[in-house]
């Protein structure tokens, strides 16, 4: 019998993954993790001076949010929508979007996938 392939594994916590974002001075999001097409973050939004904005331009990829700590709004390009910890948004490339008046604690994971330019929708 052969055994099965191997596989990555990852796991960090959100205390965890904040202090490697705290250990690289004036960095906004730090990559924890790539396997395959998929690249996770931990981002915590700020402009110039530490300010409490969300400086994001739209990205290439599809990319998922899930909200790992304090409250805000979203905004998608067309809608703006509170949300809390454990949120999970959904953004399709060339989507502009930001965070706005979020709490002094706010972070979210960002999972990116797929290819430039996002999946095709069908």
């Amino acid at each position: 019998m052969t055994e099965p392939p191997r596989t990555k594994r990852a796991h960090f916590s959100v205390a965890v993954a904040l202090q490697r974002l705290a250990d690289t001075p004036g960095a906004r999001f730090i990559k924890l993790f790539e396997h395959g097409s998929l690249l996770i973050e931990i981002y915590v939004p700020r402009g110039e001076n530490g300010a409490l904005v969300d400086p994001q331009t739209p990205h290439t990829r599809d990319e998922l949010y899930v909200i790992a700590s304090g409250v805000g709004f979203f905004f998608n390009g067309v809608t703006r929508e509170p949300v809390q910890t454990g949120d999970m948004l959904f953004v399709s490339a060339g989507i502009p979007h930001r965070f706005e008046e979020f709490t002094e604690n706010f972070a979210t994971w960002v999972m990116f996938y797929g290819p430039e330019g996002g999946e095709a929708t069908g």
